[in-house]
């Protein structure tokens, strides 16, 4: 029978660490319960180490001393049970490296020479019973010798693990026959070791698509995260069998430099995955939005210099991330040139005295070219881009572009030949785009461009900018030079005509490279990106027009999305004066190019059909008042009497005469007929002619010219009052956004409102019939109905959009040309919101006019413009300033679960 008690005298364990009082534990286990006294070392163990963290020590000590804390528990719990020279206990995975994070697993293996689980059963079962009563979280196997030659055989996880060993307790020599029988001499060939890793990093990263860029990224998995380190060293141990990364360098695989910044980059990783866990309680491994602010105090970050404390942590942790790829890119293409290529070169093309393509991959002639010819740095990357077939960079080109990039200097950028070079790239005919991204991995596009340098990593702390300002600058160069393939043409056809028609496209891309260049430097990052790019182009010979061309460029990078997102459109007047601003032709089509791309590279979510719409109406517009001629504004009379015309001709198509339509229109407000459709008014006309008068008509269907772009609701009623609140809360409990409302009302209060709708995936719902017949049965219900309307919101908030708490900024102006008040209100989304607006605007005896919904990730920026019941702006100061603070303090009220307690109040609804 098995010892199962500590009754036996116990000898104190050499390898425990100084903090752990191994006398009073041994002392305590012979007086108390075992597992009471496992569970109090271990409480006081994770007490001492949390406390050590929080004063500021390396995480390299504290995992490392974890481990050898666990290793003694281990002992001590191993060794109240008696066993032989056939069995013993080892460390695998993580822990068997020496790492333990707080809430890590403890990965043990029980190995025997053979299957002598019969023999042993009963005291494993008590050992693993023990470890469990004292919450020690384990993850165990219990094999023979062969049973782990054979698992390992046909694992590859399970060969990995077992690398990684240490003998806790028991007979050594079953641990090293195990490492003889699975090492690359029996099993996993070093070559054939390193393609199952590449496999298993490249299914890896493609669950993160492929970026280290993730705006919650996993500090464990995501590219450029622990897992890539610990890649590179299981590959190069495997292929020159050795126990431990310094000995790399012995190897002459890592060098010393390389080395120490691998270090230096795991250490940080270590420390954040460290204050991870310590903040989570649990193994997270996810940097959700929560943590990060978290981690960023913790961590003695700090407000200021423009940025938030968790900006600056996180531009830390993404420069940390691209160094660690910068580094494995290196690595990994030695080992595959050494181990699955066996350095054997097939073919060797000569480019010049100075590169060479080495089986379609460019290598210098030199190890010592760039410090002879520092030129070189950029020539190798304007190579790439004038040879399509080249498909990268050999390994020690990689390591000499690290090594040199020193060398540029002001002197370097100040040298003519250079500044050539740099342009004759951004005029290179293939995968600009790939060449740049590289560049800014191995710190060349920085160096050259000490402004971009600045920018690379850096972060802003929300849901709109899914990137940092760096890898969006390159995703918007991308999107543009995707305009000339076909796929790219059918999605955006006026993009790509523009784009293939211009006489300089370098300057597009330069603009493109500029537009955020001064972000996180305080100020306007527009006018200082403007100031920057102007020197550029005096620095590389652009002449003074197109210097010109992309001053305005940097600074009105925003205008267009913002007036056609926030303003109407269908005003001649806003149409006319952005037409002015533009000028000309030339201005109109850079910036279209500009802007479309910016939008889908900042975040692909943020582009739907219903903006390009919108968009595309101001080009188009614009274009025409351009082709025209500045020198008179549009005549809103005239385009209104034209509206007017082309819907009575479709309406006496349906035998509707002119005096029926005028009686329906009545002194319904010109805006109708500027912002709508003829067709549609027509629609609109029939529909409230053919529907009983007593009836509210519900019209529903998809718009859009060649496609739907969103789905238009028109809603008329007869003498009810506050109808946008009832609509607002009724969309809201179906599901669908409002992404536009115009609102008209006649003198004898008749409504003509349209709203454009889409679902929550942002697709219109025109098609669903089922969908469109539940929204004509509940606004019908509704209007007809307004006291059973249930206000209460039931959609829950999400996690992520819980994670930010900036303050409702809200603002209020008067517009004379509109003859409205203009309320702005830039708040967190959540859902119910425009039903809670609403029914802020029916307190306070406010009409609204038309609404134009802007969501920018986790916060909108929304417009209304609003009237008296008087039909007159909101001019009583008082009042104003009840207004804005009744906003700001009802929607900054605190959401729990998505359900907003200023909507649960009684609401009066006039009938």
């Amino acid at each position: 029978m098995a010892n199962t008690s500590f009754d036996q005298p116990l000898q104190p364990n050499s390898r425990a660490p100084i903090f752990f009082d191994q006398k009073r534990f041994i002392e305590d286990l012979k007086s108390r319960n075992p597992v009471q006294v496992f569970k109090d070392a271990l409480n006081a163990a994770k007490n001492h180490f949390d406390n050590r963290f929080l004063e500021g020590e390396d995480a390299r000590s504290l995992v490392s001393e974890a481990s050898q804390f666990a290793d003694v528990l281990l002992w001590y719990a191993w060794n109240q049970y008696e066993w032989d020279e056939e069995i013993c206990l080892i460390a695998v995975g993580g822990y068997g490296r020496g790492e333990l994070h707080p809430h890590s697993d403890i990965d043990l293996l029980i190995l025997m020479r053979k299957d002598l689980s019969k023999r042993y059963r009963e005291r494993i079962e008590l050992f693993v019973t023990f470890l469990w009563d004292i919450q020690l979280k384990i993850g165990h196997s219990v094999r023979s010798l062969s049973q782990c030659v054979d698992e390992a055989k046909s694992d590859l996880t399970v060969a990995t693990n077992l690398m990684e060993t240490r003998l806790l307790c028991g007979n050594a020599e079953l641990l090293q026959k195990m490492l003889i029988k699975t090492g690359p001499k029996k099993i996993w060939s070093s070559a054939k070791f390193y393609q199952g890793k590449i496999d298993e990093q490249k299914a890896r990263h493609n669950k993160h698509q492929d970026t280290e860029y993730n705006l919650e990224p996993n500090v464990k998995e995501a590219p450029g995260g622990l897992r890539d380190i610990q890649l590179i060293n299981w590959a190069a141990k495997r292929h020159f069998d050795v126990h431990r990364r310094s000995q790399l360098v012995h190897a002459n695989f890592l060098s010393e430099e390389e080395y120490l910044t691998l270090r230096m980059d795991e250490e940080f990783l270590w420390k954040v995955r460290y204050g991870l866990h310590y903040i989570a309680e649990r193994g997270e491994e996810r940097l959700l939005f929560d943590y990060q602010r978290k981690l960023a105090s913790l961590l003695g970050y700090s407000d200021g210099n423009g940025k938030l404390a968790v900006e600056k942590f996180m531009q830390r942790y993404y420069q940390t991330v691209l160094s660690i790829r910068e580094l494995t890119d290196v690595l990994l293409q030695y080992l595959d040139e050494a181990i699955y290529r066996k350095n054997k070169i097939k073919t060797v093309t000569q480019i010049n005295e100075r590169f060479v393509i080495k089986d379609d991959y460019l290598d210098t002639t030199d190890d010592d070219l760039f410090t002879q010819h520092p030129s070189a740095l950029l020539e190798l990357f304007v190579i790439l881009g004038e040879n399509e077939n080249i498909k990268g960079i050999r390994a020690s080109a990689i390591r000499q572009l690290r090594l040199h990039r020193k060398l540029i200097d002001p002197d370097f950028r100040e040298d003519a030949t250079n500044r050539d070079l740099f342009m004759r790239l951004l005029r290179s005919p293939y995968k600009l785009s790939v060449h740049l991204k590289l560049m800014n991995r191995y710190g060349i596009l920085g160096s050259y461009l000490p402004e971009f340098g600045k920018i690379v990593g850096q972060t802003q702390h929300d849901l709109f900018h899914i990137y940092p300002v760096d890898v969006h600058t390159l995703e918007l160069i991308t999107n543009i030079r995707r305009l000339v393939q076909p796929e790219e043409a059918a999605k955006f056809p006026v993009s790509s005509h523009i784009f293939k028609n211009l006489p300089k496209p370098e300057l597009i891309i330069i603009a493109a490279l500029y537009h955020d260049i001064a972000k996180g430097r305080g100020g306007d990052h527009s006018v200082l990106g403007a100031v920057d790019v102007a020197e550029f182009g005096e620095r590389h010979g652009l002449q003074a027009q197109e210097i010109s061309l992309l001053q305005w460029l940097i600074e009105n990078h925003l205008l267009m999305s913002t007036i056609s997102q926030r303003e109407d459109t269908s005003d001649p007047d806003v149409i006319y004066k952005f037409a002015k601003h533009v000028g000309d032709q030339r201005h109109l089509d850079h910036l279209w190019v500009l802007t479309v791309a910016d939008i889908n590279a900042t975040n692909p979510r943020l582009w739907t059909e219903w903006k390009g719409a919108l968009m595309s109406n101001l080009y188009f517009e614009t274009k025409q008042i351009l082709q025209f001629g500045l020198t008179e504004p549009v005549n809103r009379d005239a385009w209104v009497a034209d509206a007017k015309n082309s819907a009575l001709k479709l309406l006496e198509q349906h035998h509707i005469s002119l005096s029926q339509a005028e009686d329906i229109w009545g002194d319904v407000d010109d805006q109708l007929f500027l912002r709508e459709r003829t067709e549609d008014i027509a629609f609109f006309t029939r529909g409230i002619i053919e529907t009983p008068p007593d009836e509210p008509v519900i019209q529903i269907r998809d718009v859009g010219v060649e496609i739907p772009v969103a789905t238009q609701i028109f809603v008329h009623t007869k003498g009810k009052n506050n109808l946008f609140t009832i609509v607002a809360a009724t969309m809201d409990k179906l599901g669908l956004t409002i992404q536009d409302a115009r609102l008209q009302t006649t003198s004898d209060n008749r409504t003509f409102d349209v709203y454009y709708v889409l679902n929550e995936k942002d697709l219109p719902v025109g098609s669903n019939k089922r969908l469109c017949t539940s929204i004509t049965t509940a606004l019908t219900m509704a209007i007809k109905t307004p006291g059973k309307v249930n206000f209460k919101v039931t959609r829950r908030t999400s996690r992520q959009l819980k994670s930010f708490t900036m303050k409702t900024k809200a603002s209020l102006r008067s517009d004379d040309e509109t003859n409205t008040s203009i309320l702005q209100v830039i708040t967190p989304d959540r859902p119910g919101l425009l039903a809670q607006l609403a029914n802020i605007f029916m307190r306070f005896d406010l009409t609204l006019y038309n609404a134009k919904i802007c969501t920018l990730g986790e916060r909108v920026e929304d417009t209304f413009y609003l009237r008296t019941n008087d039909n007159q702006p909101l001019n009583d100061e008082s009042v104003v300033e009840k207004l804005i603070q009744t906003i700001r303090e009802e929607l900054d009220t605190r959401i729990q679960d998505g359900e907003d307690n200023s909507l649960l109040q009684s609401i009066k609804i006039g009938q």
